[in-house]
């Protein structure tokens, strides 16, 4: 993919660089800047460092990016662009890159002349990772032959900027190597998979960049590569090769004008899922936007148009719906702008006009030339259409099934929902329990102010291999449904929401597993919300209840078992195994998993809706290949199997 027409000037200077404000309220607010002080902010700092290289790449001065974690969670990215400026700031008289590490929204990107597109728009960036860094070393590579050091400690220098070698003088580049701070970080385990699968997709986004990943923590090293020429095609494909696609090789629309780019590429499978992500400069945009907005007007007008022109849809026939057209669709879309605007401090939503209309005018025009020269892959989509169409409208009576007068009143409840008595959403919980046996002592055990209990019998319906309308007709998950309140799909409404927390209560067994699997599905595909949202939870019973004379103590892991046997020592003591949460009477149950004192929730997190998708669909989906490659390559993390 050429870039050339988004190039800034060659010139990255001193005097590109502009301050706008101080950054001492960093260290004091950190969430303001990187999300929280948990995981989320730590893996921040990584990428907002690793985002003023992938700016040197979309600018056309960089093609290599590391990426390498040692021990005692120091990260180090280099690339090879141009460096950050080493000569002097004309309005403090400091270098530029002190200026650049020390200053907030200090940066090359507010001009337009240091960068023409740019994904660190706030340039808050790497001098909110120094202000939060126990330590920052930056290693320059210039221009003038020469390797330029300094190293800051809590945001503050603490060594003038200084040569300490040569180098070829066409091998310039920037190295940042850092240690988050302990004392504004609530651990500083950096996940390997979490940082893997974005640089991943910054791959595949910029099509011919090569992405390094080394992780040195372990005894074994564990590198990657990532460099994808085929870019957002290799993107789709990735995402689509656990599913079976319609047609073999996706559809790819790209245009370049002088300020903004945008590339989109298309292709269908038999699933019954939508899977679309749209991104703005690198950034992913999750909450879609102007660009997504433009892809799906689009989209649907020219399928439908399409299918008129074949004669596949009559005069008196009805448009296919946006849903009906994107059942099966696969799409990746990735414009690139000089000025975007992000809708709020998280970049998620992009809110430029002018993209909606660019990317609409895109897609029709190369999409309909696309169809009339390739009638067999047109056939294939409209007939998908076609039959999405028919599931839509049988869904329609199903879903009516579900659907509730009032959500405060209790008359078209399933029946087999024990509801708890108060009205405040937020107080509220409903929990969903594995069988008869344990919804009885659930419902005998709980409180009932504020505990609902839901009993479902068996396992419900795997929703990764149904549409919609054999999902609605599923008697189990229709009761699931209704007792939540908020409706599925497009017509999901969290203001309709009963409880605040959605509780997963399940065996500690294989059977609860795949239960709780099928249920996190159905939520992920149909009431996705409610886990962005921070609603679902899976409850802990305890493994292990251990009986020394009077004393009684429950072990919820195989380690907190081994402290306690360690702590009873020689006494003679007696061991349960618990299998199934029906082997707990409801005083036992309420003591270890429902009394808010005492119980263990975790709380399910999406954090990378790409890597969510791939596992549903490699974990649920038709083929059983990826899904056996799966168990092999992370049966060495099981810590509990019961077979």
């Amino acid at each position: 993919m050429s870039m050339e027409n988004l190039r800034g000037s060659t010139d990255y200077e001193a005097e590109n660089i502009q301050i706008l404000e101080g950054m001492e309220a960093v260290r004091k607010r950190p969430g303001m800047y990187v999300g929280s002080t948990a995981s989320e902010g730590l893996h921040h700092l990584v990428f907002e460092v690793v985002d003023n290289s992938i700016d040197e790449a979309m600018s056309g001065y960089c093609d290599l990016i590391e990426v390498e974690l040692d021990d005692d969670s120091v990260v180090t990215v280099r690339d090879n662009g141009r460096g950050i400026p080493i000569d002097s700031h004309p309005q403090v008289n400091r270098p530029a890159v002190e200026v650049v590490m020390t200053t907030l929204h200090a940066g090359g990107k507010f001009g337009g002349k240091g960068y023409k597109v740019s994904g660190g728009l706030h340039g808050v960036g790497v001098s909110v990772v120094n202000a939060l860094a126990e330590w920052l070393e930056v290693e320059i590579s210039w221009k003038d032959g020469k390797v330029y050091y300094q190293r800051f400690e809590r945001g503050k220098p603490v060594s003038d900027l200084k040569p300490i070698g040569e180098c070829e003088k066409d091998c310039t580049g920037t190295e940042i190597r850092f240690r988050p701070d302990p004392e504004i970080f609530d651990e500083l385990n950096f996940k390997y998979k979490t940082l893997s699968q974005r640089f991943k997709e910054l791959a595949y986004l910029n099509s011919g960049l090569e992405i390094k990943f080394s992780d040195y923590r372990q005894e074994e090293e564990k590198t990657e590569n990532y460099c994808f020429e085929g870019g957002i095609i290799s993107f789709v494909e990735n995402i689509n090769h656990n599913k079976k696609p319609l047609f073999p090789e996706p559809i790819y629309i790209n245009s370049e004008k002088e300020n903004q780019e945008a590339e989109i590429a298309i292709q269908y499978n038999q699933g019954y899922n939508e899977t679309i992500f749209s991104f703005a400069n690198n950034i992913n945009t999750r909450e879609g936007g102007t660009h997504l907005s433009g892809f799906k007007r689009a989209l649907t007008r020219t399928i439908n148009d399409y299918a008129r022109s074949q004669n596949m849809l009559k005069d008196d026939d009805d448009n296919f719906k946006g849903e009906d057209i994107r059942e099966g669709l696969t799409a990746v879309i990735s414009v690139k702008l000089t000025d975007p605007q992000f809708e709020g401090q998280t970049k998620t939503k992009l809110g430029n006009s002018e993209m909606r209309g660019y990317v609409d005018s895109l897609l029709s025009q190369e999409l309909r030339k696309f169809l009339e020269e390739n009638p067999s892959i047109g056939k294939k989509i409209v007939s998908k259409a076609e039959k999405a169409a028919e599931a839509r409208r049988a869904a329609k009576k199903a879903r009516s099934l579900t659907r509730r007068k009032d959500a405060l009143t209790s008359t078209a409840l399933p029946g087999k929902l024990a509801d708890c008595s108060t009205r405040d959403m937020e107080e509220s919980e409903l929990y969903i329990v594995e069988g008869d046996s344990a919804g009885g002592s659930a419902k005998q055990g709980r409180d009932r102010h504020f505990q609902a209990i839901l009993p479902l019998k068996g396992k419900i319906l795997n929703v990764e291999k149904a549409r919609l309308n054999k999902i609605l007709n599923n008697k189990e998950i229709r009761s699931l449904i209704t007792a939540i309140g908020t409706g599925v799909g497009d017509e999901f409404d969290l203001s309709n929401l009963r409880y605040g927390r959605i509780i997963i209560m399940t065996d500690a067994d294989v059977d609860g597993a795949h239960i709780r699997t099928l249920l996190l599905t159905f939520f992920y595909r149909y009431m996705k919300p409610l886990l962005d949202e921070g609603r679902i939870f899976i409850a802990q019973p305890p493994l292990y209840k251990l009986k020394a004379g009077r004393r009684e103590e429950y072990a919820y892991n195989e380690k907190a078992l081994e402290e306690l046997l360690d702590d009873i020592g020689d006494s003679n003591f007696s061991l349960q195994r618990y299998k199934g949460l029906g082997e707990m009477n409801p005083e036992q149950l309420w003591n270890t998993t429902m009394n808010p004192e005492n119980r263990l929730l975790l709380e399910v997190e999406v954090e990378d809706a790409i890597l969510a998708d791939e596992t549903f669909t490699t974990l649920m989906g038709e083929s059983v290949s990826p899904r056996r490659q799966f168990i092999q390559e992370n049966a060495s993390e099981v810590e509990n199997l019961d077979v």
